[in-house]
């Protein structure tokens, strides 16, 4: 049977503020732009990242095949304005009269509640309208954000597991399992807007904290800069980095370094050989992330992984072919024409 060419007949979903319709083709620019973000796609295990701008236009052609041999349900969560927020997700497994639930909301639209609103409503669809007996979903286990939503919705916790995360290479990451039931799911209200800030409105992280974080670009006698890449079963595995990490209360920027690169790569800093250098300001979902970075040409022992993780020293030029979070990214380019 060729795939269809057109949505399929389905009646959208409703809430408060919210439609969940089928996609269309003429979201998948919005749909690239929202979910090739790392922040975004990090906690999604069936997402690649980089995203591909033409498997936007194929997935939607899949989830149109799905929902009219009626195996799944990937609907677009939709504004009053029908511009797209995200994307909610049911899969049916008939085998064991359950379902899978899944969804997403892009960077710019967090902090509204807008994904609880979603899910809780294909949810309560799936087991109102199906007959469905019970709806799982799971959320990796350092994704306090998303757990904590899925215990507000009412899922009961039903183990932990692993689970390969495309978006970061397959790599197995451990995951903790929900499951909820007709008595479970409770009715979620639309959040009440925030107020903005005294300088207007901005992006919003749902927090407000800003989340201090040092980091450190170790320059070798060949004018090489040392990356570290952060192991399996980590947030942000397989991800490229400068090392370094938070900064505890009570700790200096330069104290919290010293720290860190003992105990990351067992060298001795001074506090006098770290030359402050630039910084990242990025959004955060648990608040605003600020990262000051250091250069440094001087330390004590040899450099070693002490914590599991590969470390390669690179050219400046090469900087930009590892992949790094987000907020590394910006410091490349300024390394690179400094060094």
């Amino acid at each position: 049977m060729p795939p269809p060419q057109a949505p399929p007949d389905f009646a959208p979903l409703r809430t408060e503020r919210l439609v969940l319709r089928a996609l269309r083709s003429e979201d998948a620019a919005a749909l690239h732009r929202l979910v090739n973000d790392w922040d975004v796609a990090k906690t999604l295990a069936r997402v690649p990242f980089p995203y591909p701008r033409d498997l936007a236009d194929e997935w939607i052609a899949s989830t149109w095949e799905q929902i009219a041999a009626r195996e799944a349900w990937h609907l677009a969560i939709a504004g009053e304005d029908d511009a797209l927020l995200g994307c909610v997700g049911l899969t049916l497994d008939r085998g064991k009269g359950s379902a899978e639930l899944g969804y997403w909301v892009g960077r710019r639209h967090w902090g509204k509640g807008l994904g609880p609103e979603a899910a809780s409503r294909l949810a309560r669809w799936a087991l109102d309208d199906l007959g469905v007996g019970t709806v799982h979903a799971s959320a990796l286990l350092d994704n306090a954000r998303s757990v904590a939503v899925l215990r507000r919705l009412g899922f009961r916790e039903a183990g932990e597991a692993t689970q390969p995360f495309l978006s970061r290479g397959g790599a197995p990451m451990p995951v903790l399992l929900f499951e909820a039931g007709p008595g479970d799911l409770a009715a979620v209200k639309a959040a009440a807007p925030k107020a903005a800030g005294p300088t207007g409105s901005g992006p919003d992280t749902g927090g407000g904290a800003v989340l201090l974080v040092v980091a450190c670009a170790l320059v070798d006698p060949e004018g090489r800069v040392l990356l570290a890449r952060r192991p399996a079963g980590k947030p942000m595995a397989g991800l490229w980095e400068f090392p370094g990490g938070k900064v505890h209360p009570g700790e200096t920027p330069e104290a919290a370094l010293i720290r860190e690169l003992a105990e990351e790569l067992g060298i001795g800093v001074e506090a006098s050989c770290l030359a402050p250098f630039t910084f990242a300001s990025h959004p955060h979902p648990d608040g605003h992330l600020l990262m000051p970075l250091y250069l440094c040409r001087r330390w004590e022992g040899a450099v070693r992984a002490r914590e599991g993780q590969a470390l390669a020293w690179v050219r400046p030029q090469r900087l930009r072919d590892y992949a790094m979070p987000p907020a590394d990214k910006p410091l490349v380019a300024m390394l690179r024409d400094f060094l």
